[in-house]
């Protein structure tokens, strides 16, 4: 007998306690899944974590088994509560004119969800799967891994209150702008389109018909079995490509072409920032180096922010989800955004 069949044939009090135990096994796991590479590479296998090579390993590890959980843990409970809506009704009230105020609540949330790029692939399927308009769940999902409150410490502490104000800011605008233009755009056409697909027992349902907690609860194992059978492939080339280019960053040669008289330097950054992948506090402290070298604000926060919202590894994860068409203005809407940014940030904070 399948996981599903017992859910299906479960007693209320057995279904209830399996729910506890499954959510308590989930957070166990999030919870030691750091500590435990940490002790596997860096002790048993005696990897330095601190060279690429150590570093590179541990963040392929520790970044599978949790977008893995991210995605399980996601998935399951957005469906299961989706399973109470229709996707038509969950976008008749997030759609239309709410969809302005839409991209800044989800802006605002992607500020305060501590994700980098690919972990916030999971919420984002999670979000447009439950019919909320794709323009809004855009904003969150360049919002998230921007600006966090990691990175607005750290800013604070390094630079002041302008610029870290200024990097908010800046930061939810791109996130906001580029989420309500891409929502004009209609681009629920370039989402693949299992995405908005509700299965029970294999067969397509519409959400809004009765169902039972016990069909609920198998439509949300069901989702997340088909979606991870779907992106894996993605999700194990996206963490690898960023495991081997994890913190990698040619800082030396960055300060020598990306100068204060360069009048390309924003771009170029940005082009720099795309195939790098870390989240923004891992790229700060190269950002503070360089700036202690002569190298303007808005250069090195247009690398920062290509950095973290345009990683490669984020891309692939999107492809399985996204059509080419969809990917293609994301990248160009927010890179345009970002690119505005560095040279406004040049133009109010001169070297």
């Amino acid at each position: 007998m399948t996981v599903i069949d017992r859910v299906h044939k479960a007693r209320p009090t057995q279904r209830w306690v399996g729910l506890g135990a499954a959510a308590v096994t989930w957070w166990a796991l999030y919870s030691v899944n750091l500590p435990f590479w940490d002790w596997l590479i860096g002790d048993v296998v005696g990897l330095d974590l601190e060279t690429r090579l150590g570093s590179g390993v541990h963040f392929f590890f520790y970044d599978t088994v949790k977008i893995l959980l991210l995605l399980t843990g996601i998935i399951f409970l957005v469906t299961v509560l989706r399973s109470f809506m229709s996707v038509e009704r969950t976008r008749a009230i997030l759609g239309g004119k709410r969809e302005g105020v839409g991209n800044v609540v989800a802006a605002s949330l992607g500020v305060i969800t501590p994700f980098c790029s690919c972990s916030a692939v999971p919420a984002f399927i999670g979000f447009v799967a439950a019919g909320v308009p794709v323009g809004v769940t855009m904003s969150f999902l360049i919002a998230s891994p921007l600006v966090n409150e990691v990175a607005i410490a750290l800013l604070l502490g390094l630079f002041g209150w302008g610029p870290t104000l200024l990097y908010v800011v800046a930061g939810l605008t791109i996130a906001i702008v580029a989420g309500f233009i891409l929502g004009r755009m209609r681009p629920e056409r370039w989402i693949e389109p299992f995405v908005f697909e509700t299965k029970l027992g294999g067969q397509t349902v519409d959400p809004g018909m009765s169902l039972t907690w016990n069909d609920r609860i198998q439509i949300g194992i069901e989702e997340v079995k088909d979606i991870l059978k779907k992106i894996w492939p993605y999700l194990l080339v996206g963490i690898g490509i960023g495991a081997a280019i994890h913190g990698w960053a040619p800082e030396q040669w960055f300060a020598d072409h990306a100068g204060p008289d360069v009048w390309f330097a924003v771009p170029l950054a940005v082009l720099m920032g795309v195939p790098l992948y870390s989240n923004a506090a891992g790229i700060l402290p190269m950002v503070e180096a360089l700036f202690d070298k002569g190298l303007p604000m808005g250069t090195l926060l247009a690398f920062m922010m290509a950095t973290v919202a345009l990683s490669l590894p984020e891309m692939i994860l999107l492809r399985r989800v996204l059509k080419p068409q969809l990917i293609g203005l994301f990248i160009g809407v927010v890179t345009v955004g970002i690119i505005a940014v560095g040279y406004l940030f040049n133009a109010v904070i001169p070297t």
